[in-house]
């Protein structure tokens, strides 16, 4: 009888989790990984705090999108952006409509699209057959650093770009915020998305690890690299201030009513702050500490003081009452420069017409303080014209107030990176956030002070954020605060703080993680492309079945 010989063969593109063209989880999951990913990255910011939920999150996403084209890794990474990003800036529909909030929360939105799209791109690096990749041990590396990409690009574009909801900002009470001393706000997101990224690796080895023991060490291994992460960034030396120390006044004035309307009280609200300061001086000259400098928050004058005799005199009279100098958050208005939002800083003895010290703003918020394209806005929203374009200041807010060289920052520009660095480099030995949280919410201001904390780690400087309504408080160059008021009422904290004169490795390196990691995150791309095509696009086993060359003898 003739004998036929079968081979039985495994193909060899097979994937360990699936090839490419083949998603891990089915289409139900994958839409409930990404709207859970939505969810969780939510708790992980202020209000709510859990940080570990960040990177709990990018593995949610990078598992939802692994193995699934780049159409469908587009719109999952929308729905995680969408989730995350309507309710974590609810605070923006507050006074001004719905409108403008949802194209802010659309456009954010779409920066997480491009991340899902980029997550299912990479995922033939998950198959780690080439020598450099054995295990795809790339793959979660490449997920931290699509994320850094992401925020690179958000943080630029369009209009100067918007910052708000960076990983790094929901680190202020995690181990991993140590980091930011070494490599700043980017290398906190790159070690939260990596963490993420572990985590992701674990679930998806773990999915195609059947009983084979070197297969199923891996997710073991992944889960350990994550704690060994966590616990290594928790070792990470911090540069503290050791410089006199200082006593500082914040005044938190209060305005009589939330909203936008707040500039029509603008009277109220600077007899606010110039009362508050006369009172502290009353008990400076009852027996308390004298401050040796006081801080005013961002548009606590919006009647500008250096043109207006009352309101000139008024700061004066509260600098002679405390007898110490006022850095004050003042609105300008003049012919030759236009409207500037500045800090001023008023000493006591000042006579009308003598100079000042100031910083202007040197990023005016697009569509809050500067109008773009307001004929194509005013369709948007009616409230287009309330918004007078402000004139951008050039130099960074290096004020000596009293005894303290301050780096003065005015609201939303504590979350851009250079615009803090420039003000460290230029001498600043404390860092003061001034801002106006009148037309916002608790939750939003709770977010800011997350960023100042960063901050202050980041660049090994005590630093304070000085509201009109709150949240202010003190932060010290460990991220722990202090002396935080409660919201929407008036108040004034003091505290000693003390001088730094030494650069933290972070301060010294600038943008420099930031780039590396940028460049790194597009050789990622690269080594993608170079597998899928390698492969035709498919998921190599890392550890494929050899193939019978002598199948078994069967009789037919």
């Amino acid at each position: 009888m003739a004998q036929v010989t079968l081979v039985v063969q495994q193909p060899a593109a097979a994937a360990a989790c699936g090839p490419v063209d083949e998603p891990v989880l089915p289409l139900w999951a994958a839409i409930l990984a990404a709207a859970v990913a939505g969810g969780a990255m939510l708790v992980a910011f202020p209000p709510y705090g859990q940080w570990w939920a960040a990177p709990a999150a990018v593995a949610l996403l990078a598992v939802a999108v692994h193995g699934r084209r780049l159409r469908a890794g587009f719109w999952l990474g929308c729905l995680t952006g969408v989730l995350f990003f309507t309710p974590l800036l609810a605070w923006t529909n507050l006074h001004t409509g719905m409108v403008p909030w949802l194209l802010l929360s659309v456009l954010e939105t779409l920066y997480f699209g491009l991340v899902g799209l980029a997550g299912a791109w990479i995922g033939p690096l998950l198959g780690g057959r080439q020598r450099w990749n054995r295990g795809g041990w790339s793959w979660p590396v490449a997920v931290g650093l699509l994320w850094v990409a992401q925020e690179a690009l958000r943080d630029r574009t369009p209009f100067g770009g918007f910052p708000w909801g960076r990983l790094a900002f929901s680190q202020d009470t995690s181990p991993l915020l140590r980091l930011a001393a070494a490599g700043g706000a980017p290398l906190v997101t790159f070690a939260v998305a990596l963490a993420g990224g572990l985590a992701g690796f674990a679930v998806l080895r773990g999915i195609g690890a059947g009983t084979e023991v070197r297969r199923a060490v891996a997710p073991l291994a992944a889960v350990a690299a994550g704690c060994a992460l966590i616990g290594v960034a928790a070792l990470v030396p911090l540069t503290e201030p050791a410089g006199p120390a200082v006593y500082v006044a914040v005044v938190q004035g209060n305005v009589p009513r939330l909203g936008l309307d707040f500039n029509a009280q603008r009277r109220a609200v600077l007899d606010n702050h110039v009362k508050a300061t006369i009172a502290l001086g009353d008990r400076v000259k009852a027996g308390a500490r004298r401050p040796d400098l006081v801080v005013w928050p961002e548009n606590a004058s919006d009647i500008d003081p250096l043109r207006n005799t009352d309101a000139g005199v008024l700061i004066g009279q509260a600098a002679d009452a405390v007898g110490a100098p006022i850095l004050v958050g003042a609105v300008l208005y003049s012919p030759e420069t236009g409207v500037e939002n500045a800090g001023l800083v008023f000493n006591p003895g000042r006579q009308l017409g003598d100079p000042v010290s100031k910083y202007v703003k040197r990023h005016p918020v697009p569509f809050a303080e500067t109008m773009p394209l307001r004929s194509v806005a005013r369709l948007v929203s009616s409230e287009v014209d309330r918004v007078t374009d402000m004139t951008a200041g050039t130099s960074p807010g290096v004020l000596r107030v009293g005894p303290a060289t301050v780096g003065d920052v005015i609201c939303f520009e504590v979350a851009y990176d250079g615009l803090v660095r420039d003000t460290v480099t230029g001498g600043g030995q404390l860092i003061a956030v001034q801002t106006n949280n009148a037309t916002f919410n608790e939750a939003e201001a709770r977010q800011q002070l997350a960023m100042v904390r960063l901050r202050a780690v980041e660049h090994g400087r005590d630093a304070l954020m000085a509201s009109t309504v709150g949240i202010s408080a003190f932060a010290d160059a460990t991220g722990a605060t202090s002396a935080e008021t409660a919201f929407d009422k008036p108040a004034v904290i003091v505290a000693e703080l003390h001088l730094g004169d030494r650069r933290t490795l972070a301060t010294r390196l600038g943008a420099i993680p930031e780039y590396t990691l940028v460049a790194f995150a597009v050789l990622g791309l690269v080594a993608a492309l170079a597998v899928r095509r390698r492969d035709g696009g498919r998921d190599p086993d890392p550890h494929p079945v050899p193939e019978a060359a002598d199948g078994p003898e069967e009789d037919l």
